[in-house]
């Protein structure tokens, strides 16, 4: 059996750098998913490119503008690209 003979000091410079590894990772990860928008498929929501009357994307709170705003968005909960003025069965008004 191995034994670590290393003094305290390089246990808890390793551990911060396994810490900060950690941390980076889970950063990383957490903008992948925000760049693919949320989970559902636009065809489970019944995800259509046009408006429901007044109700569009672009004024759903679940939806993250484009740049700029005219440029497709994400949602937080449907996967993919979203039309600023297309329109889902889960839409929500904006506060």
């Amino acid at each position: 059996m191995k034994t670590y003979n290393g003094n305290r000091r390089e246990v808890l410079k390793k551990a911060s750098q396994i810490m900060g590894f950690a941390a980076v990772a889970g950063i990383a990860m957490k903008e992948t998913a925000k760049a693919d928008g949320g989970s559902m498929s636009p065809a489970s929501v019944g995800y259509v490119d046009h408006p429901s009357g007044t109700h569009q994307c672009s004024n759903c709170s679940l939806y993250i503008p484009g740049t700029p705003a005219t440029a497709n968005g994400l949602c937080k909960a449907v996967s993919g690209p979203i039309s600023p003025t297309a329109w889902c069965q889960i839409w929500a008004p904006a506060s």
